[in-house]
């Protein structure tokens, strides 16, 4: 019994620590916050859920996260948010399964037998490799996330990509979770409950 007390106690403490941060998450961000790609590269990220207003994708520096082929079918890929100018440190990277994105690398990376093809393809399709664009997404705060930013900088750092510690990782159309902190929080608070009344009881 003094084990199952313990337990029940550990479990609903992690519950409510979830539940916690996904509240705390939808609470500030009633809704996703406009930014422009140098203000986040300048400030950093305000607010979790963010929209950034002024996006270019670079898919000449796209990363499989997977290595897979079937990453190719179905996403997702890690690419980096560049200004204007495209050069210098990647500061913001975009973790997207939009499908023109896809299709654009499965052509690029599977389609053509030779590098010369592969340059040959990306000259004529430019702006499909730079798309200019608004990004709106959650940033990397929190386990699953937290570790898909680890994950990028791994990659980044075994393919010499210039991607700093301090890079900004963004899962695009991911949205603060409601449901799933109520849920928590109410599970938890029943478990500390029953906790309670068992040592009451005791």
């Amino acid at each position: 019994m003094k084990r199952f007390k313990v337990t029940l106690l550990a479990i609903s403490v992690v519950l409510a620590i979830l539940g916690y941060h996904d509240l705390r998450t939808f609470f500030n961000n009633p809704e996703p916050l406009p930014v422009t790609l140098s203000e986040l590269e300048r400030d950093g990220a305000a607010r979790e859920w963010l929209r950034i207003v002024d996006g270019t994708l670079d898919l000449e520096q796209a990363i499989n996260p997977t290595g897979r082929v079937e990453t190719f079918e179905t996403g997702p890929f890690f690419v980096p948010v560049t200004g204007q100018s495209g050069s210098g440190q990647i500061r913001v990277v975009v973790e997207t399964w939009r499908p023109e994105v896809i299709n654009t690398l499965k052509e690029y990376v599977l389609e053509f037998d030779t590098a010369e093809a592969q340059q040959a393809f990306l000259k004529q399709n430019l702006d499909a490799f730079h798309p200019k664009t608004e990004i709106t997404g959650m940033t990397a705060s929190w386990l699953t996330s937290t570790a898909n930013r680890d994950k990028l900088l791994q990659l980044a750092k075994e393919q010499n990509m210039p991607v700093g510690e301090d890079v900004i990782f963004i899962s695009e159309g991911k949205v603060p979770g409601k449901f799933r902190g109520f849920f928590f929080a109410t599970i938890a608070l029943l478990g500390i409950l029953k906790f309670i009344q068992l040592i009451i009881r005791k």
